[in-house]
């Protein structure tokens, strides 16, 4: 492995003039998706030990919903046609003579996601899930059984991770408002208030503006002063929550594109706008740090449903981020740290190709964090149980809960 050890140049992104985070939370189409998605391959995971005393190859990062129609109205509503899901990718359905029921693990660990996190999705009426999972390639599989010959994990892809820390002010204030608002729908504290939750954080020097999409549920609200009143609750639970976090001033807005006047406003029979007003696709939203931060380093990869053995586009964006989270908690000088790796398909996966990490000191001052970033790399094979049991997880910070 090359280790490259860089300065971090320039203005850290909380002295910028400007910057720009989003969150799409838990309902969010994109991130039902996600979610599924990393259900299932954890799913997967816990029967491939269970049955073959080992995690197999597989992938099923693939996942399409295609929204539904309702009729939303105030104190009802109804879903005229459900949503569907598509789950795709490739797993192994037999293993020396052990079969495996991927499509009763596709489809009933995604029905027991949706009821579980989405209070007023009811997942045998208002969504139809598909399974389309086939085997893997051969020279995938060969590869993946070739660990066995080599004593480690090889890497599965040629692919990069990014990561990095600490949080800017609006990184937290964005991640913890959605946390909020969602937390609240689910916990019956506010049902009226769905899970489809969207933060959109826009700092212009020290002034924090939140654009706040919020699916709100027509059972729960009698009328358009129900609704107009649920959004004025809405709007100081978020602000009370950046306020714990940012000494910035704070302004939010809740479903700015309401126009009350004509009623039209962003109601929903589900909580979630996959029901009428739009699709999600796996990968399409959070990173794996849970965040979507033009300001920052990031990649493309789709992090969820993907193996937690040997698929770097999943482990190195959450070592990555581990490596930076290591660097700033156990050197006091670092006040900022960035890392990138890529890995080289068919090496061991604590060897990437490269390694290189950017830091910001404090007065200039001089470090080596070679041994951090080794140890990080070392645990990579650890990983994989936390992924399986979900003790550490992708789409929040830290991935540690």
């Amino acid at each position: 492995m090359e280790l490259r050890i860089t300065p971090l140049e320039g203005r850290s992104v909380d002295d910028d003039e400007i910057e720009i985070v989003e969150r799409k939370g838990l309902g969010h189409p994109d991130t039902i998706c996600d979610a599924l998605a990393e259900e299932f391959s954890r799913s997967l995971s816990r029967c491939y030990l269970e049955r073959c005393g080992q995690i197999v190859h597989h992938n099923v990062d693939k996942i399409l919903l295609r929204g539904g129609t309702s009729h939303a109205a105030f104190g009802g509503g109804s879903v005229v046609e459900p949503i569907e899901i598509y789950l795709a990718g490739r797993a192994i359905t037999e293993l020396d003579g052990v079969a495996i029921p991927v499509e009763e693990l596709a489809v009933e660990g995604s029905r027991s996601w949706l009821g579980a996190h989405l209070h007023a999705l009811d997942p045998d009426r208002h969504v139809r899930i598909r399974s389309m999972v086939r085997p893997g390639s051969a020279d995938l599989l060969e590869l993946y059984s070739r660990q066995r010959d080599a004593g480690s994990w090889l890497a599965n892809d040629t692919s990069c991770g990014v990561g990095y820390a600490p949080l800017s002010d609006l990184e937290q204030v964005v991640h913890a408002v959605e946390h909020r608002l969602s937390d609240a729908a689910r916990r019956e504290e506010r049902p009226e208030a769905g899970e489809d939750v969207k933060v959109m954080g826009v700092r212009i020097a020290d002034r924090i503006q939140l654009t706040v999409g919020c699916a709100m549920i027509g059972r729960y609200l009698e009328h358009i002063d129900d609704y107009l009143a649920a959004k004025v609750v809405l709007a100081g639970l978020a602000v009370d929550t950046a306020r714990k976090l940012s000494d910035r001033e704070v302004e939010v807005k809740i479903n700015a594109a309401d126009d009350p006047s004509s009623g039209s406003v962003f109601l929903t029979v589900t909580g979630t706008s996959a029901e009428s007003g739009d699709d999600g696709e796996a990968g399409r939203g959070n990173r794996a740090n849970g965040l979507i931060t033009p300001h920052r380093p990031m990649t493309l990869e789709s992090v969820a449903g993907k193996n937690p053995v040997t698929h770097v586009g999943k482990l190195y964006n959450i070592v990555a981020g581990l490596i930076a989270q290591a660097i700033v908690e156990e050197l006091p000088e670092i006040a900022e740290a960035q890392c990138m790796l890529v890995s080289r398909i068919g090496h061991p996966i604590t060897q990437p190709q490269i390694a290189q990490v950017r830091i910001r000191t404090r007065d200039g001052v001089p470090v080596r964090i070679d041994e951090i970033v080794r140890e990080q790399l070392d645990a990579l094979p650890s990983l994989q149980r936390e992924l399986v049991d979900g003790t550490l997880a992708v789409d929040r910070w830290p991935f540690r809960a």
